[in-house]
């Protein structure tokens, strides 16, 4: 029974992450047709084509949007021009460009020893990948067997992601079974980032190459390529998270990518992006999301559910199992009215299932896809109070009664022994239920100056909200500037639709006399004096005798050295008498100086001034020196 028992919770708890992870996977955008026009407008900057490189990438970004090339018949014969007959790369992307050409024949010559040559295994896996397609767009013959052999050899050499992904488009054209093994230990090179995306090293170009190219090849074989379905979203959440790109070349193949995954025999990641505003209110009731591939193209007919849609902030759960009805117009728009299951003001999480009418085992991400709404009302404002009352209470306060809009007839006055009082509670429309609001100040500006000072109004349990403002001891505040305030209530909130500004009344401050503020009033913008930089001024020296006998001390072993050289007798005949020897030690003799004169007049900045001067023939004149002892010893 225990057994049994600890499998369900374990069955739970799997089904649990797999809804979790649905959850955080789904894609929630598409390439939108703005985005594909953006990417169209990347393509064409390549044109008139005089780049074989670019041309290649701008021509295949153009045909996999299925836009014609401008200028078709001048960026052939661009091609033919700069093509270089001698590489292999521009043979490759000059081909492929010509490919993509109707009726563009790339005229190369005899071409074929040369690309046969690169095909070799101690070559580059790269080259190989050029050399056989260039081979292919020209219509040249390509040993399959030896070529497939070779890339083996090569791939030993270099075994990086990229070149397996060079490797696969390469087994896709030439039928190589072998390689497609190699799939799912290339895919567990790719690193995970924030449990989301996957991409490889290198970024963008490497990612969408190497799945593009894993795609390719198990379509020729007609087998699934190893890519957990997970993976699969998470690779796609990445392409999508990047659609945005300029490269030229990242963006060929991020489009080639998603054109893959969006249309393929094995995976295909749907896309629930949120269609409507974000906003849900009692004009705009419905919440349309749009089901779709990650080209924005439909998966048929579908059947949308939302499973729940949970309140974000208490975890309150207001609808299980809801389905969304089709639009009539739009087969991959669906559409749901929120406002039916009546739910609180608030922001909302919507968990969305998608199920194809006919099985479609293709389908990843057909579950817990989250969309994220708010849902607004409109409130007003009820029971407002204003007044003027004593700070120690001991007479009734005055006060008046206020209806929104509507400004206060007169103007209140209090002084700094009183303080002023308000307060109003603010109603959903909805629900006739009190509530608070995010943002609830009172702001007063002075009607001479203009100057503004803001204070916040606190609600309290029962959602009524207080206001008090004890004029002696806000004083400072108001610089104890004494006159007529307007005072104006605000109140905000995300998700509040008719947010509030409303001046209630005109007050008139007075404050206790002789602590006003005398001080000018600045611009904070103007320009500031300049700040010059002060040297710290130097400490006193010792006597003159200390100095002399420290001096005395530092010269004593040069003394030394020298009386021990004449006793010992110096043999200076393999000084090299030339200029390097001389010019080195003079420089060096000229550092020491500086060194000196540091000691006792220059700057730290002076002295590094000189001291760069000096070391530039320091070190000409040193290495000059030392090349010529290391000449000799070698003759030597």
């Amino acid at each position: 029974m225990k057994t049994l028992e600890m499998a369900n919770h374990l069955s739970v708890t799997l089904l649990f992450a797999v809804v979790v992870v649905g959850q955080a996977l789904t894609p929630s955008t598409f390439l939108t047709t703005l985005d594909q026009n953006r990417l169209k407008s990347v393509f064409e900057a390549a044109h008139p084509f005089t780049d074989v490189t670019n041309a290649h990438y701008g021509i295949l970004g153009l045909s996999l949007l299925g836009s014609t090339v401008p200028n078709a018949q001048e960026a052939c014969k661009n091609i033919n021009s700069n093509v270089d007959k001698t590489s292999i790369a521009s043979l490759y992307h000059a081909s492929s460009a010509a490919k993509h050409l109707t009726g563009c024949k790339l005229n190369v010559g005899d071409v074929q020893s040369l690309l046969e040559g690169a095909i070799k295994s101690d070559g580059d896996v790269v080259n190989i990948f050029h050399a056989v397609f260039a081979l292919k767009n020209l219509g040249l013959k390509v040993d399959n067997k030896k070529t497939l052999q070779t890339l083996e050899e090569a791939l030993k050499k270099d075994d990086s992601a990229l070149s397996y992904g060079y490797s696969f488009q390469i087994a896709a054209e030439l039928s190589g079974s072998k390689f497609f093994d190699h799939i799912e230990d290339v895919i567990a090179q790719a690193d995970e980032v924030d449990d989301k995306y996957l991409q490889f090293e290198g970024g963008l170009y490497v990612t969408s190459f190497i799945i593009d190219s894993a795609y390719k090849l198990g379509t020729k074989l007609n087998k699934a390529p190893t890519i957990s379905a997970d993976k699969v979203i998470k690779f796609s959440n990445y392409f999508l998270t990047r659609k945005h790109i300029h490269q030229l070349r990242a963006a060929a193949y991020f489009l080639s990518a998603i054109k893959t995954l969006a249309d393929n025999k094995f995976h295909v990641p749907l896309a629930v992006t949120l269609a409507s505003p974000v906003a849900v209110s009692k004009s705009q009731p419905v919440v349309q999301v749009r089901v779709t591939n990650l080209m924005g193209g439909s998966l048929g007919s579908l059947k949308v559910v939302a499973d729940n849609a949970k309140n974000i902030g208490e975890g309150s759960v207001v609808l299980n199992k809801k389905p969304f009805t089709e639009n009539s117009k739009d087969k991959s728009l669906f559409e749901l009215n929120m406002l039916d299951s009546k739910p609180a003001k608030g922001f909302y999480e919507i968990s969305i299932s998608a199920t194809p009418s006919k099985t479609d085992k293709r389908l990843l991400g057909t579950t817990g896809a989250i969309v994220k709404i708010k849902v607004t009302t409109t409130v007003s404002l009820e029971g407002v109070e204003i007044g003027v009352a004593d700070k120690d209470q001991t007479s009734v306060p005055r006060s008046t009664n206020l209806q929104y809009p509507k400004r206060s007839a007169n103007v209140l006055e209090a002084d700094f022994h009183q303080k002023i009082v308000m307060k109003f509670k603010l109603l959903d429309k909805t629900t006739s239920q009190s509530l608070s609001a995010h943002q609830t100040f009172v702001r007063f500006t002075n009607q001479k100056t203009k100057q503004e000072i803001i204070f916040v109004a606190e609600s309290d349990s029962s959602n009524l909200n207080k206001f008090e403002l004890d004029v002696g001891a806000r004083g400072k505040d108001f610089g104890f500037q004494s006159g007529q305030y307007g005072m104006e209530l605000i109140i905000g909130d995300p998700v509040i639709e008719n947010p509030i500004s409303w001046t209630m009344a005109d007050v008139k401050l007075t404050f206790q006399e002789g602590q006003a503020k005398t001080k000018p009033s600045t611009n904070q913008y103007s320009k500031k004096p300049e700040i010059q930089h002060q040297f710290n001024k130097p400490e006193k020296r010792p006597p003159a005798v200390v100095s002399l006998a420290f001096s005395g001390l530092v010269l004593l072993p040069v003394l030394i050295l020298f009386i021990l050289w004449i006793k010992l007798g110096v043999n200076i005949s393999n000084f090299p008498v030339s200029l390097s020897a001389i010019g080195f030690h003079v420089c060096l003799a000229a550092i020491f100086g500086l060194y000196y004169c540091y000691w006792t007049q220059l700057n730290m900045f002076q002295t590094l001034r000189w001291l760069g001067i000096l070391a530039v023939p320091t070190f000409l004149f040193g290495n000059r020196l030392l090349s010529g002892l290391a000449s000799k010893r070698k003759t030597v």
